[in-house]
């Protein structure tokens, strides 16, 4: 089977979700996995991939997290994506209980609320913007609950389950946005 390529992945996003902030968080998500892929010596476009295409079907399963990430997962087999891929999209929903077990799993499953602190935290600043956003005052936020609420703290957290201390972590995830700010408006 032939490998399955970002124009491909990209054609399906743009037939399936409407949502431009959706949209912004994969492409974020996509942007922190290939930074980690590139800290682990992993496939930067495997990686990539599987962080691009994570939520495709969140539009589609309206939300409805028993079923989301189930969906997304044949949609991403029924693409060419790998069966290591399908499963970190499968697990990245803790609603399943299927723990992350390899590294690209665990990755997914960190990586995907940390987007959500990241964009809260440009998104306070006066200009809106990532670049004069710090780890520093990521760090400083992250303790506090009312803050990007939906950003779940222990998921991030996970990050150490990668061998990553957590301003390690949010400092990879906001290079790795700043290095995309304009295509996710930010």
């Amino acid at each position: 089977m032939e490998q399955l390529t970002r124009d491909e992945v990209l054609d399906a996003i743009a037939a399936t979700v409407e949502n431009q902030n959706l949209i912004n968080h994969m492409l974020a998500t996509e942007a922190i996995m290939r930074a980690l892929a590139r800290r682990f010596g992993q496939d930067e476009d495997m990686w990539g991939l599987t962080g691009l295409l994570h939520d495709i079907d969140v539009e589609l399963t309206e939300g409805d997290m028993q079923v989301h990430s189930r969906l997304g997962s044949d949609i991403a087999r029924d693409l060419g994506a790998s069966e290591e891929m399908a499963q970190a999209i499968l697990c990245h929903n803790w609603t399943h209980g299927i723990p992350p077990e390899t590294l690209l799993d665990k990755a997914l499953f960190c990586t995907d609320p940390l987007t959500g602190l990241i964009v809260a935290g440009a998104l306070i600043r006066p200009d809106k913007k990532l670049a004069g956003l710090t780890t520093e005052s990521l760090m400083k936020r992250f303790d506090e609950k009312r803050f990007a609420a939906g950003a779940d703290r222990e998921q991030i957290a996970k990050c150490s389950d990668l061998g990553l201390e957590l301003e390690e972590f949010i400092k990879l995830g906001l290079e790795a946005m700043k290095g995309i700010a304009e295509d996710i408006g930010l």
